[in-house]
């Protein structure tokens, strides 16, 4: 132990060592990570894909079909799920303005493809009302759910939201009604 001869200042004392709490820094950012991680989608009526499942690869094709806990449906060149809103009438897309903020048009290319390997509805596109041109498929635009933050995730499904029902498309252009049991939270 040190004792103080009283000709010594606070200056010249030797200086106790404390110890500081490094640890709780990366047990903090682990735990951060972690709950990352974990944290679930923030849509009502949604449902994640099966954990069992594999995402589906990106294609850059401009629609493929992929087989999901919903079965096999449709997707975007990014591998996400591509939606059908049943307000749509015919080819004229009816979500516009804040409707298309969270359920993204799928952009229809400058040159369509006859035909997508295992995509049976023909494919074709539609003039939206900001004059851009949405992809259709089987006479139906096509969109992306915001809340699908990675391939494979079909958050959108079974939403009714904006007036109308959200499902996911199968290659065929039509709805498909199903679920993959997942929990939902308010949207």
């Amino acid at each position: 132990m040190y004792t103080r001869n009283p000709s010594t200042t606070r200056a010249t004392m030797p200086r106790r060592r404390t110890r500081r709490p490094w640890v709780a820094v990366p047990l903090a950012l682990a735990a951060a990570a972690l709950v990352a991680a974990c944290g679930g989608p923030s849509y009502a009526g949604g449902s994640a894909a099966s954990s069992s499942v594999p995402a589906p690869e990106a294609t850059g094709a401009v629609v493929a079909s992929a087989a999901t806990g919903l079965g096999t449906i449709l997707v975007d060149g990014k591998g996400r799920t591509v939606y059908d809103f049943a307000n749509d009438t015919g080819t004229t897309s009816t979500c516009n303005g804040g409707c298309a903020e969270n359920w993204h048009p799928v952009a229809a290319p400058d040159t369509l493809p006859s035909s997508v390997p295992d995509v049976t509805g023909a494919l074709g596109s539609t003039t939206r009302d900001d004059g851009s041109e949405q992809l259709t498929v089987a006479g139906h635009p096509v969109y992306t759910f915001e809340g699908d933050k990675a391939p494979g995730q079909t958050n959108g499904n079974g939403i009714t939201v904006d007036g109308g029902l959200w499902t996911v498309v199968s290659p065929a252009g039509s709805p498909v009604t199903g679920d993959s049991g997942s929990s939902s939270a308010a949207y």
